[in-house]
């Protein structure tokens, strides 16, 4: 299973959403089944400044994260897609043949740390429902 994480600049939910799921795939033993993927469609030089404040206070440190280009090629095996509310245009869901979906979700850069924290709540709450699908999928008809 291929899950990415698709936003513009990969400097705040799609990076945070990427590291809850590490998070999730290490704590329910799913590293050998799940792959997690996260980049942007232009991005930034930098992961934002209240975005690793806000997943340091968490037990998420993003220090030696920076964002990355997410193209076609990448996506192209990927089972599911979540773009994170921005305007993925670049990525046109057409590229790849798994399930697309949007979490809609504020953009964090240059909002207080407050505010970052309830889009990383929102992230890490939507990424525990996802691993919950995830395994119910898995544990189901043709699951180990």
């Amino acid at each position: 299973m291929k899950v990415a994480f698709v936003c513009v600049q990969n400097a705040g939910r799609s990076q945070m959403a990427a590291a809850f799921a590490e998070r999730e795939r290490r704590d329910r033993g799913l590293a050998d089944d799940v792959e997690v993927l996260t980049g942007g469609t232009r991005p930034a030089s930098a992961i934002h400044d209240v975005v690793r404040v806000a997943m340091a206070e968490v037990g998420l440190a993003l220090g030696d994260r920076t964002p990355r280009e997410i193209t076609p090629a990448d996506l192209q095996d990927a089972d599911i897609v979540i773009t994170m509310g921005c305007a993925a245009e670049d990525v046109c869901p057409a590229t790849w043949t798994g399930e697309n979906r949007d979490w809609g979700l504020p953009d964090p850069h240059g909002k207080s740390l407050a505010a970052v924290r309830d889009i990383r709540a929102e992230i890490r709450d939507r990424v525990g429902a996802l691993f919950d699908d995830l395994e119910a999928g898995r544990e189901g008809p043709g699951g180990p």
